[in-house]
């Protein structure tokens, strides 16, 4: 039993010992193609913050730049969309903190009110269309009335200018009329019948004044120059009257020596003065 329990002990197989692991093992290196394909894929991760960053500025700006004017830039917004909807502006709604607008209840307008704003709207256009008719009419006019009075022109008998008033024309004395005298010359018949030709066509007023120097005048005929200057004003009317203008048109005024053109010190400043004016009445002043 001893012998054999010795010999079973004797062939039994011995544990193996472990080894160590070497200390300077090299590692495993992996193929350099693989290496360059993960670097390669990695480049999105430095494009994709630079984006990130930018939109992170530009909110920022964004936001600094709404809250540093809100009031005024909401204001400029609702005129904007106000006049092109052509619907009243709000200007005093309230503005909270964070930069959105506060909108109150609002009225609807009455519709009457709206249609009183479309109609005003519409008249002033009308007006200003017609007030582009009246000034080319006037335009038109004045070209026709230079044109038959171009003899006297030439003369500088004659001056035509356009104003407010209308369409004013001096005609010297001295080509109408003898001196102290308001029976009209024969050959200044035919220049103002033509001008009674282009003024019959028309629907305009037409005043006619006086004027006369400031030597006084005392005969038995006239004696005063108001008497003389109203005299040759209403010689120039009814001729006119006889050639085409309607009676109703016309209004005659004598001024005397009240309104000159020129200071009444020298003969020629005098001459100037002594003058038949014929003004051609805006419609503006008839409609006003």
């Amino acid at each position: 039993m001893g012998n054999e329990f010795i010999q079973i002990v004797m062939t039994k197989r011995p544990n193996p010992v472990p080894t160590k692991k070497r200390l300077h093992q090299a590692p495993r290196t992996r193929p350099h193609s693989q290496n360059a394909e993960e670097a390669h894929t990695d480049r999105w991760l430095v494009s994709y913050a630079d984006f990130i960053t930018l939109l992170f500025s530009f909110f920022v700006v964004m936001y600094s730049v709404s809250e540093a004017n809100v009031t005024g830039q909401y204001k400029a917004f609702t005129d904007s969309i106000s006049f092109a909807m052509r619907l009243p502006s709000f200007p005093n709604w309230p503005v909270e903190a964070a930069g959105a607008p506060s909108i109150p209840s609002i009225r609807p307008q009455p519709v009457s009110s709206y249609k009183n704003k479309v109609v005003t709207d519409r008249h002033t256009a009308v007006l200003g269309e017609e007030q582009r008719k009246i000034e080319n009419n006037m335009d038109r006019l004045a070209r026709e009335l230079a044109k038959v009075l171009d003899s006297i022109i030439k003369e500088n008998n004659v001056r035509i200018n356009q104003t407010k008033r209308g369409i004013v024309i001096d005609i010297s004395a001295s080509t109408l009329f003898d001196t102290g005298e308001a029976t009209l010359h024969s050959y200044s018949l035919g220049v103002l019948r033509a001008v009674a030709e282009v003024l019959s066509k028309e629907e305009m007023s037409v005043e006619i004044e006086g004027h006369t120097d400031d030597i006084p005048i005392s005969t038995a005929k006239f004696p005063s120059n108001w008497e003389l200057s109203s005299v040759r004003a209403s010689s120039v009317a009814r001729l006119l009257m006889e050639n085409g203008v309607p009676e109703k048109r016309l209004s005659v005024i004598g001024l005397a020596a009240n309104l000159p053109l020129f200071p009444n010190n020298s003969p020629e400043n005098r001459a100037k003065n002594r003058r038949v004016t014929i003004t051609i009445a805006s419609p503006n002043l008839d409609r006003d």
